[in-house]
């Protein structure tokens, strides 16, 4: 399991494929802030739960200078199916290699219904214009986060 990010690290860098195929780079959002949320699986109840949490707050954090980027495990034909079927606004991007999951800890030992497992730890986190982590927030849950994290962020 990689090392946590904390405020203050570089944000490790990552071109990934988004639900079109098309490539998406976190240098390409230097200028402005970025919220970065890695989740386990597209399609599942927490999942789709957060996904709608982050389009029905997007207008809200966009204006307060925030893009907003998905980051899972699953292919782009998943995530555009899931985009379609929930209709969402956020960009989602596709880590099947689980390169960005790792580099940002957000891979490794958890806990799943008792159970030690290998699998994504849902995590957020800030990144500000010149690509630094703000604020790194692991093991979040799905519902109730997106809130949290603009009271958090006072927006």
């Amino acid at each position: 399991m990689s090392e946590r990010l904390t405020p203050g690290d570089t944000a490790p860098d990552f071109t990934l494929p988004d639900a079109d195929g098309n490539e998406v780079a976190l240098s390409a959002h230097r200028g402005r802030k970025v919220i970065v949320y890695f989740y386990p699986r597209a399609l599942t109840p927490g999942c789709t739960k957060q996904a709608c949490d982050f389009t029905d707050n997007l207008d809200l954090l966009a204006a307060a200078g925030y893009d907003v980027i998905g980051v899972s495990p699953d292919k782009p034909e998943k995530l555009a199916k899931f985009r379609e079927q929930e209709s969402l606004k956020v960009t989602l991007v596709a880590d099947p290699d689980k390169t960005a999951l790792t580099a940002y800890g957000a891979f490794g030992e958890k806990t799943n219904y008792g159970k030690t497992v290998m699998g994504v730890i849902r995590s957020t986190f800030v990144i500000d214009e010149t690509g630094h982590i703000e604020a790194a927030f692991y093991n979040v849950k799905a519902t109730g986060h997106v809130a949290k994290l603009i009271r958090d962020l006072k927006i």
